[in-house]
């Protein structure tokens, strides 16, 4: 279970950064939290790592939010919909939870990641970095 086909970069986010580097890291945090899990009952089995993840989640959301109108514009392929209903999603009762915080982990953080990392090449000053 990995949210990422690629490697995580070498420090360049922040959880107390700009907006974009936030969910950077939260999302490379849920990939930290899900790399020695098996499978999703693994995950589902696990209070704490569970819950740790879905707070992460939360925090991606919460960052998304605090994007600027030109940010939200160079991810236009961003799935803005999923992250919108996800708070919903995981406040739901145990199956739509579960589904929510499984299609999160292997559909929206993986694909928002990959977003987020070719953006940074292309505007590092939105993640806090030097050109």
């Amino acid at each position: 279970m990995a949210p990422s086909p690629h490697q995580r970069p070498p420090d360049r986010g922040s959880l107390d950064g700009p907006p974009l580097a936030q969910v950077a890291e939260h999302g490379w945090a849920i990939a930290t939290l899900l790399a020695p899990m098996q499978d999703e009952d693994e995950l589902f089995a696990s209070a704490l790592t569970l819950g740790a993840v879905e707070g992460h989640l939360r925090a991606m959301v919460d960052a998304l939010g605090r994007t600027t109108s030109a940010q939200q514009q160079a991810l236009v392929q961003l799935d803005w919909r999923g992250w919108a209903v996800l708070p919903a999603a995981l406040q739901g009762s145990a199956q739509p939870r579960r589904e929510a915080t499984w299609y999160a982990i292997n559909g929206l953080v993986p694909q928002t990641l990959e977003l987020l990392d070719a953006l940074r090449r292309r505007q590092p000053g939105w993640f806090g970095e030097s050109p």
